[in-house]
């Protein structure tokens, strides 16, 4: 992980207009019928005695992972550059951790971190022996600075569906994304009998076709609690955190469920909607200081990743992330926060630059209103789960709110320079991503200009 550098932090708050109407709510509904899960066997264990499964990595130093069903070795990830002159042949060791939940015994689970890699190029990596050798390759980002190029694929809320297949494969497609972020609410095991955990080893096995090619950054949602103390599981988030390691100790966090990363000329922090957030707690003095360490003029794009979204004009869940917005709204504020995004609901909504820092209990001022240094809010959980789309928005559609639409689909966030990023949210129709909602966006430190929908 590259060095986070320090800077003061300097509050500022720009004058605020008001909204005059609402947006536009899509006239295309997703069918209204859930999806079911592919087949078990849709998805087997590759072939070879304890073949490696469920490779991927995040970061520029790359953590890999993945998972031997039946001996703990071997834990070793070879390595080499890919254009290389030398193709001298590195390793590195894996740690080795494995669970129980319930009536489940895990595989052993590896996770290897790769360092020192070189920026900008392709990786040859290897797990496994014999005839369970298994071959990936991935591709270091650039060097981060100002006005570095870098392009995002954003999906929540995925799951193991048909239509979560569909949206998968249309982000594949697009051939754009070059790190995914992800809000959250990966595999949907709690959804099955005593939260069947198989789902997880197969869900890893859906989403190996980009996990072990390119990054994903991951954000624990509602579904990756795994609570269930009516059948003996009272740690929170034991499957998740086994299986997903994240650099959290390198932006000074104490749980891998709050962290931040750097990616061309981007900022990401990561937080938690299921733990705690109230002052004194980790979660919260960690925000406190991590904020300050952002040096915009090295990381103009400030993004926040989280999965109960703020704002959200849908009845599925509505205000459920109330208590976070209260919290932390104005600290995003003060700092010129460009854009967050959220799961959790079942279709998409892009909000306007709103905020409602002037209201507490007693002045009676509780309406969003415009507001330049405020983020834009991107409810994006329609990767297609099992529990179907939410198409219950409230009426009339508020004004906060730009634009929504009761289906399922992928995003797309290439970031030009450091004034200009252009957004796209791409609709699962038929068999084509169509591009239903664009915008391109201004960066609320360089460029604070007011923005129109294309």
């Amino acid at each position: 992980m590259a060095t986070i550098q320090f800077i003061t932090l300097l509050f500022l708050l720009l004058n605020i207009n008001g909204i005059c109407t609402g947006g536009i709510t899509g006239s295309y509904v997703r069918k209204s019928q859930s999806s079911i899960d592919m087949p078990i066997q849709s998805f087997p264990p590759p072939s070879g005695y304890n073949a490696p499964e469920q490779g991927d990595h995040a970061g520029r130093s790359v953590i890999v992972s993945w998972v031997t069903p039946l001996e703990r070795h071997p834990n070793v990830v070879m390595y080499w550059e890919a254009e290389g002159k030398h193709n001298h042949k590195h390793k590195t060791h894996a740690i080795i951790t494995s669970y129980r939940y319930y009536n489940y015994t895990s595989g052993y689970i590896h996770h290897a971190t790769i360092k020192r890699l070189k920026y900008e190029t392709r990786y040859i990596y290897e797990l496994g022996t014999g005839n369970a050798t298994r071959r990936f390759s991935f591709t270091t980002p650039p060097r981060v600075g100002p006005d570095v190029p870098y392009t995002f694929g954003i999906i929540g809320d995925l799951g193991q569906t048909y239509d979560s297949n569909q949206t998968l494969e249309h982000y594949l497609l697009n051939r754009k994304g070059q790190t995914m972020l992800n809000v959250g609410d990966l595999s949907y095991a709690d959804d099955h009998p005593f939260h069947d955990n198989v789902k997880w080893d197969v869900w890893a096995r859906f989403v190996e076709k980009s996990t072990a090619y390119q990054p994903w950054i991951w954000t624990a949602g509602n579904h990756e609690l795994d609570f269930a103390p009516e059948f003996g599981e009272y740690i929170p988030f034991k499957p998740y955190m086994h299986r997903y390691h994240v650099p959290y100790r390198a932006s000074g966090s104490t749980s891998p469920l709050w962290y931040s990363i750097k990616r061309g000329s981007a900022y990401i922090i990561v937080l938690s909607s299921y733990s705690a957030y109230g002052t004194y707690t980790p979660q919260y003095t960690w925000l406190v200081q991590e904020l300050a360490k952002v040096n915009r003029e090295e990381t103009p794009w400030l993004i926040v990743l989280l999965h109960s979204p703020w704002y959200n004009s849908n009845n599925y869940h509505y205000m459920e992330g109330e208590s976070m917005r209260v919290m932390f709204e104005s600290w995003f504020v003060q700092n010129k926060v460009d854009l967050v995004f959220a799961g959790h609901v079942h279709a998409y909504e892009r909000s306007e630059r709103i905020s409602n820092v002037r209201y507490n209990i007693t002045d009676g001022l509780s309406t969003p209103i415009k507001d330049p240094s405020a983020p834009v809010y991107i409810t994006i959980g329609d990767g297609g789960n099992m529990e179907g789309p939410a198409s219950s928005y409230t009426e009339p559609q508020p004004s906060y709110s730009a634009y929504r639409e009761a289906s399922f689909g992928h995003a797309i966030l290439e970031i030009k320079n450091r004034t200009h990023a252009y957004y796209t949210w791409h609709r699962n129709h038929d068999n084509v991503p169509v591009a239903a909602d664009s915008m391109w966006f201004y960066n609320r430190y360089w460029y604070p200009k007011e923005e129109s929908s294309s």
